[in-house]
């Protein structure tokens, strides 16, 4: 992204009440956020493929936080109480399917658990995008997540939808749809409630 993209962006995120840290490495991000965590909070994680190749849940489980990760869950109900407690941590750390320049968060979620996190119950937010996730415009980035995030996340967790082999919404009613919750972030009513990490790499959908 070009500089004066990249100070825009900042410029834009901060008028909305979110902060803006940039990293060359998923790896530096990781070492970011277990430096911001302290050890006695409890931290809720978003389903990210984002997330999963930081290995943030085992990062910090490990060292002793504790991590309500509704994929560590092994039956329907414990997914579900995961789900549930996240919503109520001191942290919550998600991915994202796009960006925009304006200042905008966008996500597109089957359930719902991970945007009702992101503005709602959680003390405190970090979102983790890689600078693939980045668009000009809330346009953009609405169909970033709509035609590419969407179905790629729908392959991934096994769904079939008609946007996985069109590679494009068609605003389908199958029951096999994914994209139930469409929301658009616009900035946080309480400063310094939500952090945003841009990685300089093509991570996740």
């Amino acid at each position: 992204m070009l500089s004066e993209g990249k100070e825009e962006l900042i410029k834009n995120f901060k008028l909305r009440n979110i902060e803006v840290e940039f990293f060359e490495r998923l790896d530096q991000a990781s070492d970011r956020i277990k430096k911001l965590i302290g050890l006695e909070c409890t931290v809720g994680v978003g389903n990210s493929k984002t997330l999963k190749e930081m290995k943030i849940s085992e990062k910090l489980r490990e060292r002793g936080n504790k991590v309500y990760d509704k994929t560590l869950g092994k039956t329907r109900e414990e997914v579900r109480e995961l789900k549930r407690q996240s919503l109520l941590t001191d942290w919550y750390i998600t991915g994202s399917n796009a960006i925009s320049i304006e200042g905008h968060i966008v996500n597109i979620d089957h359930s719902g658990n991970r945007v009702a996190a992101m503005i709602y119950g959680p003390d405190k937010v970090i979102v983790v995008v890689g600078e693939n996730k980045i668009c000009n415009t809330l346009e953009d980035a609405k169909n970033r997540a709509r035609n590419i995030a969407a179905p790629l996340n729908a392959k991934r967790a096994g769904y079939n939808p008609p946007c996985v082999e069109l590679s494009r919404c068609v605003d389908c009613k199958s029951s096999e749809r994914v994209c139930f919750n469409d929301v658009t972030i616009e900035g946080q009513y309480k400063k310094d409630r939500m952090r945003l990490f841009i990685v300089s790499e093509d991570i996740g959908f």
